[in-house]
């Protein structure tokens, strides 16, 4: 492995980074529109810019980095119509890029002309791989190239100073995260000296991982050293801008923070080159999870989301933290019985509750998402996720004991379909199992009279008469008992047409509301050899809710003895 070796550590040895958190927000500046844009196969038209632009600033971004305007016409009329439709609210201020070359610079300002706040942000590169292949040139000469370009950004300053009242600084050493250390601190300082120190108008200094090299607690040694080694910490800013080269770069974005960046530049869920750029999203509602208010608005990360891909034709994983479709999902079952059990407990506490839910880091309420989306039913979910669905999609309350029967069926279900089932085939399943048991019925009621022996509906004393068939034989039966369910089970067991049985658990509910809604009921017998079933009954009439469940619960079991 002589090809690769590791990138040097920083000389941080008196670190005081690992003993911090994040108590507060950065200041935030979305790079979409540039960093993001030159990523895209198809960049945004202007159109689409605006459109994007305008979605920045209704999630809260304050800074904005709107194009390279040097870099084409496109860039630049972009920039124009930002200024000229007075599109740019007051509090926002729009950041534009520029190479440390003078011709650039000089074109940069004829597009911001007229802007009431903007960051002119300039760079150049500053690693020894950028200066022994791409320039050819030494550390002395690529500090010149950084000097002569703050020269010519404050002579043009001087020729707009009445047009462009507030203009701050930023300065990137590009491929910070590969240049040694104490060169960054030089240089930075350097154009600083130039530019000249001030707390009132401080001196943004951007230190970009552009390549992602280091390890996160790498990355936060640097940038900690840089804070104690450059000059007048109070006349600057230190801002994060990390890739996503190594996977990490919300990790070293987060602890970057804790080291000493103010600020943080990134992307809505991570665009930009190659493996993309920080994830602005992501860190956002990491904070947002720990109780720091981020100062963005993420709601509606839906609507965010289908607006991204409207505009910029990325696909959003299925697993992008927070956004993805499957975030708030859970196949497992002792996940989907933690999450109902939880969810139930919790609706009867306060809305501000400290959240607590097992394997949900947020409340998806919080972000526009929606309870539906958290269980979906594979051959891997366990007995509690399909009670959950039909509880919450279509009004059942299983008792607890029948989760097992039915989760053992959808499991099997799922199994032989290979794949998830959707909450109408789960109902679907629930509903031809025990409700409208067509394929399988062997019980069936063709008719049901029930008489209340002293003439009054109040009285439990009532005589059940009805006509059943088992298979192809029709039964008339009848008993009395102290109530339709109670005689309809005693004319069953009086015939003889069923194995005997006990009614061992009974549960009834209403399904719906108001003066249409139907009785639900479910009954578990028991019968002589051990043997146990589960029937649910529905009907207008609770009663015969009862009574419908018992001939589910027989027919579930297939405890006939006619028909066979």
């Amino acid at each position: 492995m002589s090809k690769y070796k590791a990138a040097p550590r920083i000389p941080n040895q008196n670190r005081h980074w690992p003993e911090n958190s994040i108590t507060h927000s950065p200041i935030w500046c979305s790079v979409d529109l540039r960093d993001g844009n030159q990523a895209l196969a198809i960049p945004m038209s202007i159109e689409q810019k605006l459109e994007f632009f305008d979605l920045l600033v209704k999630i809260g971004f304050k800074q904005i980095e709107v194009g390279f305007p040097s870099s084409s016409n496109t860039e630049f009329e972009f920039v124009r119509r930002l200024i000229l439709e007075n599109r740019i609210p007051d509090d926002v201020t729009i950041q534009v890029l520029c190479q440390a070359r003078k011709h650039l610079v000089k074109k940069t300002f004829d597009a911001i002309e007229g802007a009431k706040n903007v960051i002119f942000h300039i760079y150049n590169s500053t690693s020894p791989s950028q200066r022994k292949y791409t320039f050819g040139m030494s550390k002395e000469q690529v500090i010149e190239i950084a000097l002569d370009g703050i020269d010519c950004i404050k002579q043009c300053i001087q020729e707009h100073k009445f047009s462009l009242p507030n203009i701050q600084l930023e300065y990137s050493p590009e491929s910070f995260s590969m240049t040694e250390i104490d060169y960054a601190v030089e240089i930075c300082n350097a154009v600083g000296s130039r530019w000249g120190w001030n707390p009132d108008n401080k001196i943004i200094f951007n230190l970009p991982a552009t390549v992602e090299c280091y390890t996160p607690n790498v990355y936060a040694d640097a940038i900690e050293y840089f804070s104690n080694h450059i000059l007048h910490r109070d006349c600057v800013i230190i801002s994060s801008h990390c890739h996503n080269d190594r996977g990490t770069a919300t990790a070293s974005c987060e602890l970057s923070l804790m080291a000493g960046s103010e600020r943080v530049e990134g992307c809505l869920f991570g665009n930009g080159e190659r493996t993309g750029n920080l994830d602005i999203v992501n860190l956002a509602l990491n904070m947002f999870s720990d109780g720091v208010d981020s100062g963005l608005d993420f709601s509606h990360l839906n609507y965010i989301a289908q607006k991204y891909t409207k505009l910029t034709g990325l696909e959003i994983p299925l697993r992008q933290p927070y956004v993805g479709d499957l975030v708030f999902t859970a196949f497992s079952g002792s996940h989907q019985d933690a999450i109902r059990k939880a969810l139930k407990q919790r609706s009867k506490l306060p809305e501000d509750s400290v959240w607590d839910v097992p394997y949900l880091i947020i409340d998806p309420r919080d972000i526009g998402r929606e309870y539906k989306e958290i269980i979906r039913i594979n051959s891997q979910s366990g007995k509690g996720g399909a009670a959950w669905i039909l509880e919450q999609d279509f009004g059942y309350f299983l008792p607890k004991a029948m989760h097992p029967v039915l989760g053992k069926l959808v499991t099997e279900q799922a199994d032989f379909l290979q794949r998830e089932l959707s909450p109408s085939e789960i109902y679907s399943l629930f509903d031809s199992t025990w409700i409208n048991q067509v394929s399988f019925r062997k019980l069936e009621i063709l008719d049901f009279v029930e008489t209340h022996v002293d003439g009054s509906e109040s009285s439990s004393n009532v005589l059940c008469r009805s006509v059943v068939r088992i298979g192809d034989k029709k039964y008339a039966i009848g008993s009395k008992g102290n109530g339709p369910l109670d005689a309809f089970v005693a004319s069953l067991k009086n015939n003889r047409i069923v194995e005997p049985f006990t009614i061992s658990a009974f549960h009834e509910h209403s399904v719906g509301s108001g003066s249409d809604s139907d009785a639900v009921a479910y009954i578990e017998l028991s019968f002589e050899n051990g043997r146990k079933s589960w029937g649910v009954g529905l009907s207008s009439n609770v009663a015969r809710a009862g009574v419908n469940a018992v001939v589910s619960a027989i027919n579930f079991s297939n405890g006939c003895y006619g028909g066979k």
